[in-house]
């Protein structure tokens, strides 16, 4: 099982980019838990993360991107955990 968190703030240009990417993603790993999270009303999960550039995407617990994301490199991380 793989667990994405996904961190985002409204209003936010560079979140709904990346939750476009994540969503078109997404389909294609069948073992993968999406949940987005707002740092605005979760605050701690920007502390517990040490967020500074929103958004993060937190992969089993690690923040593995912050600030956007790119499809290519989020596929290739994803393909390395099943690996």
């Amino acid at each position: 099982m793989i667990k994405i968190d996904f961190l985002s703030m409204p209003g936010c240009s560079h979140c709904a980019h990346a939750k476009q990417v994540l969503d078109k993603v997404t389909p294609d790993y069948s073992d993968l838990e999406f949940v987005v999270h707002d740092v605005t009303k979760e605050p701690e999960l920007a502390g517990q993360y040490m967020l500074m550039s929103a958004p993060g995407i937190v992969i089993n617990g690690e923040l593995v991107f912050t600030g956007g994301i790119e499809e290519a490199k989020l596929r290739e991380y994803l393909d390395n955990i099943r690996s």
